[in-house]
């Protein structure tokens, strides 16, 4: 089975799609897939459908769901019932999706970053940029895009998204160990436009303009953000 999250859900097995058209089994097997190999609480799983005003029929209704992903799962891999129970497990009070780890986008995205954080500690620089851009790549558009969100899947795709705008910064601060001020003059003045209160990001096009021997747009994008944080935050 191959797991992608960091875009629209993708599941699939033997090429074929393993994912449901019905937007609660879309959110189980997205909670599923965000921790392969890892046992997702009955619980967890009921907050993220339901909330936490709960039908009586919940726990009928998730075991439902969790038969309908085994059949679908069972279909793609051309087996029995009983392989696709050992794929999609029931294990001490939750279930979890039995994959290698190195299957998912999501492992090889958070590897990656591991390494370009080791090699920018090293001072290699260009290694590190190599691979916050090549975990970057792996993104295809917001996370978990075309699946319903609860309160636990909201919780996760946050905190993907926050993790993917942290790894821009740092490929941007491995760039700009490197000289590529010029090159990213463009691509900063983007990102503090949709970011209009990180000072990080406005850090970094005031250091890139400044390097590119425009020091008075540098200026003109501080005195913008101090306006800001003055006038929305009090700061």
């Amino acid at each position: 089975m191959e797991i992608r999250v960091l875009g629209p859900l993708c599941a699939a097995v033997n090429g074929g799609s393993i994912v449901p058209t019905a937007g609660k089994p879309r959110q189980i097997l997205a909670l599923l897939a965000l921790h392969p190999g890892r046992i997702v609480p009955v619980p967890t799983l009921l907050e993220e459908v339901w909330g936490t005003e709960l039908p009586q029929s919940a726990m009928t209704t998730l075991q439902t769901y969790i038969l309908q992903l085994r059949r679908r799962l069972g279909t793609a891999m051309g087996s029995d019932a009983g392989t696709a129970k050992d794929v999609l497990a029931t294990r001490h009070g939750g279930y979890l999706l039995r994959i290698p780890p190195e299957r998912s986008d999501v492992h090889a995205y958070e590897r990656l970053v591991a390494a370009g954080r080791a090699a920018f500690d090293a001072d290699d620089h260009r290694r590190a940029a190599d691979s916050f851009r090549q975990a970057l790549g792996l993104w295809r558009g917001p996370a978990l895009v075309d699946v319903p969100m609860g309160p636990v899947l909201r919780i996760e795709v946050l905190r993907l998204e926050e993790s993917r705008l942290a790894t821009v910064e740092r490929r941007i601060d491995a760039d700009l160990h490197l000289g590529r001020h010029a090159e990213l003059v463009a691509e900063l003045m983007d990102l503090i436009a949709r970011h209009p209160q990180h000072e990080g990001l406005h850090a970094q096009a005031m250091l890139a303009l400044y390097r590119s021997g425009r020091q008075a747009h540098a200026l003109e994008v501080y005195r913008g953000l101090r306006g800001r944080l003055i006038e929305e935050l009090g700061v």
